[in-house]
């Protein structure tokens, strides 16, 4: 049950998920008891089903459940609790409860640092979900602090044309776009969106997205020749996408 659940997640059948998933979570508490390890994760999986239907508080309350009882059980510095308190600070930070999940992320940061080393892979996500939550603060200064050692990091460990590594230099160049620094947002866009079109190709739907990024950035600065070139280079991949959504 729990495997087809998680293919109706992945498919975006979340009705049909959540069925599922509701079924195992009652049927794990009664057989297994509410805080085995088993039990927690079917109410994880229960409540990031919630989180993806926009039903926060439900999500939020189960999440909180797993936490406190993952921190009971495994300890603060588990990888179950890790990923627990990081899935609440997501769900606070989407419900708008920035102080709180700043206050999540920073521990996760400093814990991630202490147990994995400044540069493992999660402490890096970790201090780009922080980053993420300076910004929408508009603490733009503590957020590029964090972002540039985000990219600079994602650059030394998994390449230049890492998924993650673009990723950070998307959010950092938005960051620089809402701090006026609209030469170096441009620099960092240009360079996402030559390495998207040489890894992915012009016409991949990751692309364009990168492509309109740039174009909403540049439509601020004032040479008339630079926009004409823009949208020159434009012209042919217009579709109706988002800006990049800042990584969470």
């Amino acid at each position: 049950m729990g495997n087809l659940a998680a293919t109706y997640h992945n498919q975006g059948r979340l009705v049909e998920a959540e069925q599922l998933e509701v079924q195992l979570v009652d049927m794990s508490k009664e057989l297994l008891g509410a805080e085995h390890p088993d039990t927690l994760l079917s109410m994880g999986n229960l409540a990031a089903t919630y989180h993806n239907q926009g039903r926060l508080n439900e999500a939020e309350w189960l999440e909180v459940q797993v936490m406190d009882v993952s921190k009971k059980l495994l300890g603060a510095e588990h990888p179950s609790t890790f990923k627990s308190m990081g899935n609440l600070a997501a769900t606070y930070h989407k419900q708008g409860r920035l102080n709180e999940a700043e206050q999540l992320e920073v521990q996760l940061v400093d814990m991630s640092k202490e147990l994995l080393g400044a540069e493992h892979p999660s402490t890096l996500r970790s201090m780009g979900n922080l980053a993420a939550t300076y910004h929408k603060q508009g603490r733009l200064n503590e957020a590029e602090h964090l972002e540039v050692q985000v990219m600079d990091m994602g650059k030394k460990l998994l390449g230049a044309e890492h998924p993650e590594t673009l990723r950070s230099m998307v959010n950092l160049a938005e960051t620089y776009h809402n701090q006026g620094r609209l030469n170096e947002a441009e620099q960092l866009q240009f360079q996402v969106m030559d390495m998207r079109k040489k890894l992915l190709g012009v016409e991949h739907t990751v692309t364009t997205q990168v492509l309109i990024t740039a174009e909403g950035a540049l439509k601020h600065i004032g040479s008339l020749e630079r926009k004409a070139k823009i949208r020159v280079a434009f012209h042919n991949f217009r579709i109706s996408v988002c800006y990049f959504c800042r990584i969470q």
